[in-house]
């Protein structure tokens, strides 16, 4: 009974703090790489109206913050878990993979940053981020 406890708490606390990492690139994100003028980024329909007006290097930083908020969710829910770690790393993946496909809903974008986040940014971080936290135990 106490590994199912430390699996569910292990997800739970990947998710937290992979998006925690997630959202904190994505605030610090304009600092770095200002967005274009006359773009609205305080909400989301602003965000919607002024997507046309970004180029390529306004999407470097979001797919940064998607690819190392799962990175790190899975690092942390595979050094967590109590069996199959992996798996529970790779859970982590399909919750942010999730996540990003609702944002492509949400937030429209260039097709290539759609494929290249959905095929880049979620599965591959997570497998690479069980596979650091198995090689580290």
């Amino acid at each position: 009974m106490a590994s199912i406890i430390k699996n569910i708490l292990a997800v739970i606390i990947g998710l937290v703090i992979g998006s925690v990492v997630n959202m904190g690139i994505i605030m610090v994100s304009g600092s770095i790489i200002p967005p274009p003028d006359g773009a609205d980024v305080t909400t989301m329909e602003g965000l919607k109206a002024s997507m046309h007006l970004f180029e390529p290097k306004h999407f470097i930083l979001p797919f940064l913050a998607h690819a190392l908020g799962t990175l790190v969710g899975a690092v942390v829910a595979a050094l967590i878990a109590a069996n199959r770690k992996m798996m529970f790393a790779m859970v982590i993946g399909l919750f942010f993979l999730a996540g990003g496909i609702a944002n492509v809903f949400m937030l429209p974008s260039p097709i290539w940053f759609t494929i290249v986040d959905l095929c880049g940014a979620y599965i591959p971080m997570a497998y690479i981020g069980g596979k650091l936290a198995v090689k580290n135990k």
